[in-house]
């Protein structure tokens, strides 16, 4: 379909813009002829609105000759000869309208009036159709730049949403693989921490499973699955593994990608609790600060300890989501000291 006719705003405003050059065309007979005001708007005004509608076909004649570097010359003789057919067209439409008029005792003497202005008339219906075509020329333009626009965001989102896919994969794997060490490390001098150990492991995945498939999740439910997943490390760590979460329930009710904490808790785990003989307590505190969700993870370390390899992984994951989900508006930050080792997240606080 024709965009104006497609568009009733469009269409409005095409209709309006055509009664204002109609009325222009009127006065430039009264000013061209001996037309009085009347004759002008009974003859003028009905002949542009009918060219006006004509016009519209110059959007299939664009059509058939876009407006290319390559053809710029082809399109241009293209609308031109089509301008010069409608004018030519018009100009008959013009003398029947005359004609009709005067037969009807309206305007006598207009049809001789319509010749005098006969030359007038049709270099105006060439301008016009140009005028349209351009206006056409321009609408198609605009919808190409929207189409582009449209894609390139449809582009955008896909790119990201296959980001987070990708990212979100990553979590279950790392995490898989720490504990498994653990249960193999376990199995054949403890087997009952053992068996405890898959026990939780399992309750963990399947709470894991549930929440990573949903967009977002609570940040009261992401703090359960780090309740869980901190029971686990709790059968292999004992009592040198501690922890305490602080959160208001203003920060509990807003929401957050699913098992954005578990990778920053795992660091906390490995890097921090496993290398200190008498481990420690991982804190985890959450509060909304106006527009933000403010969560800091902060666990002691031994400074002298030697850097594990793949030690960075969690933190890269967890600033790659919040990127790709909120842009510049979230930001994950550490504070390394001497002896401890602290996350502080800053995201959007929604609910």
């Amino acid at each position: 379909m024709h965009p104006i006719l497609a568009d009733g705003r469009r269409l409005f405003a095409y209709l309006v813009a055509w009664g204002l050059v109609g009325t222009l065309i009127s006065a430039q007979l009264v000013l061209a002829a001996p037309f009085d005001w009347a004759e002008a708007f009974a003859f003028g005004l009905p002949l542009t609105l009918v060219f006006g509608f004509a016009g519209l076909g110059a959007f299939w004649v664009c059509l058939a000759a876009p407006l290319q570097l390559s053809r710029v010359v082809r399109s241009l003789v293209t609308q031109l000869i089509a301008s010069v057919v409608s004018a030519v067209l018009w100009l008959g439409a013009a003398r029947g309208w005359a004609i009709a008029l005067e037969r009807i005792e309206l305007f006598p003497g207009l049809v001789a009036k319509q010749a005098q202005v006969g030359p007038l008339m049709l270099g105006l219906g060439v301008a016009l159709f140009l005028l349209t075509a351009a206006l056409n020329y321009l609408l198609m333009a605009v919808g190409a730049s929207q189409a582009a626009e449209r894609r390139a965001l449809q582009f955008e989102i896909s790119s990201r949403e296959a980001e987070l896919r990708a990212l979100r994969a990553q979590i279950h794997p790392h995490f898989l693989f720490n504990s498994l060490n653990s249960i193999n490390a376990l199995i054949a001098a403890r087997p009952e921490e053992a068996r405890r150990l898959c026990v939780g492991l399992a309750d963990f995945l399947r709470h894991s499973l549930t929440f990573g498939s949903r967009e977002a999740i609570t940040l009261a439910e992401e703090l359960a699955l780090v309740e869980r997943l901190l029971s686990i490390e709790k059968v292999r760590f004992g009592e040198r593994l501690s922890h305490v979460i602080v959160a208001d329930d203003e920060a509990r009710s807003c929401v957050v990608p699913p098992l954005l904490l578990q990778p920053l808790v795992e660091n906390a785990v490995t890097h921090g609790i496993a290398e200190r003989l008498e481990g420690g307590q991982i804190r985890i505190e959450a509060a909304r600060d106006g527009a933000f969700l403010r969560i800091a993870i902060s666990n002691p370390r031994d400074a002298d300890a030697p850097r594990r390899p793949g030690t960075g992984i969690g933190l890269q994951n967890v600033r790659r989501r919040l990127a790709a989900l909120h842009g510049d508006e979230a930001e994950l930050r550490t504070v390394p000291t001497d002896d401890a080792f602290r996350v502080e997240l800053r995201l959007p606080a929604k609910h």
